[in-house]
This record gives C-alpha cells, structure tokens and sequence, in this order.
C-alpha cells in the first residue's frame, strides 16, 4: 500500500526523516493548510491511503508527555453552525469522522515501549494553554484524548475522495497551567528523541 504523509512543522517533518521517513510533506500549521496539503496529494500523488502525524495536546486522563494517541475517531471542537447541528458539526458533514479500520487495525497491533491509546483527537486553530481550555473542550467531547491543529481537516478530505484515512500524535504537552503548558511544550522539543517518530516507520512497514 502506497501511502501519503503529511506533518505540520518542520520540527516533525525533520524528526521523521531522521527517523528514515522519507516520503512525507510539510503541510504547515491549521486546519487550512492541511487540507490543502491533503487535497494537493491526493489529486497529484494518488496515494492509497493518507496518515497524518505530529504532535499533539493530551487532554484526556492519564495522558504523559511521548505518549502516543491513535485517532480512531477525529471532530473539530472550534466550529457552530447554529441550531440543528451538533457542536463541532459543519452542515453536510459528519460531528466526527472515523479512522479506515484496517489502518487502525494495523497501528494497534504495534507494540511500542510507550503507551497507545486510541480513541477521539480534536482538531481547532487554536493551541490549548490552561485548564478552562480544555474543559471547553471536554465539555463538547467528554471522550477527547488529543487535541491538534489538523488531523481533522485531513480527514475531511480524505472523506470527499475517499481515501482511507488514519491520524496519529505523539503527546508533546499536558498541563494544569498557562504556565506548565508552555514549559511542557519547550521541554518536548528539547528532549525529542530521534526515534520518538519510528512508530510511524513501523507502521508504514505493516501496511
């Protein structure tokens, strides 16, 4: 299976191809860019499938920093289109869009030496810095356990072209604080390991 991969940040993208990834693009940060990125792959490069990866905030309980999220479902928690639609649901769409299962089936049956969760990964143009942000968050989803700024919006297209479809991130911050959040954040990227993206090389290789 010949898959398209897409990362936000040059500081992913550059620890993937560390990694021994290579064929991946940089779409840049928000849900436009990526699905921009997204569409530009799909209707140039035919991919049989479309994985987005990078960082993301955990916002769900027990959730450490390398931790990594599977999103066997991802939603917006930044969209309302009034009455008549469900919180984070544009009109003609979905509240949450699922993961291809054969994708997801294939990443679960990774071992890694840090934990995998799987489950619900919002997406909004907005990065999450105190506790009353992710309570907004939790109040719409309770179930969230990431929240990102693309993973969603690639899944929207991925949808409309009907190409399978899976995102993951590692955990780069948690906190209790404005304060804790940014120091988690700083810490993430003065720590990251080399190998701390192979679980997406792993998974290239299963599929």
């Amino acid at each position: 299976m010949r898959a398209g991969l897409i990362v936000a940040m040059t500081s992913e993208y550059e620890a993937l191809r560390r990694s021994g990834v290579r064929n991946v693009v940089k779409s840049g940060i928000g849900k436009a860019d990526a699905a921009r990125a997204a569409t530009e792959m799909i209707l140039k490069d035919r991919p049989d499938c479309i994985i987005n990866s990078g960082c993301a905030g955990g916002i769900g309980p027990g959730l450490r920093i390398f931790d990594i999220v599977l999103g066997a479902q991802t939603a917006y928690h930044d969209v309302w289109c009034g009455d008549g639609f469900a919180p984070g649901q544009l009109q003609g769409q979905p509240q949450r869009f699922d993961a291809d299962p054969a994708l997801l089936r294939a990443a679960l049956g990774l071992q890694e030496e840090h934990p995998l969760r799987s489950g619900l990964i919002c997406t909004g143009d907005q990065f999450l810095t105190t506790p009353e942000d992710d309570a907004r968050v939790l109040g719409i989803y309770p179930d969230a356990l990431a929240c990102d700024m693309e993973s969603c919006a690639v899944a929207q297209v991925c949808a409309h072209y009907g190409v399978p479809f899976l995102s993951f991130r590692l955990i780069s911050d948690v906190h209790t604080s404005h304060e804790a959040a940014e120091a988690g954040y700083q810490d993430f990227w003065k720590t990251l390991a080399d190998d701390s993206f192979t679980f997406l090389r792993r998974l290239l290789e299963k599929i």
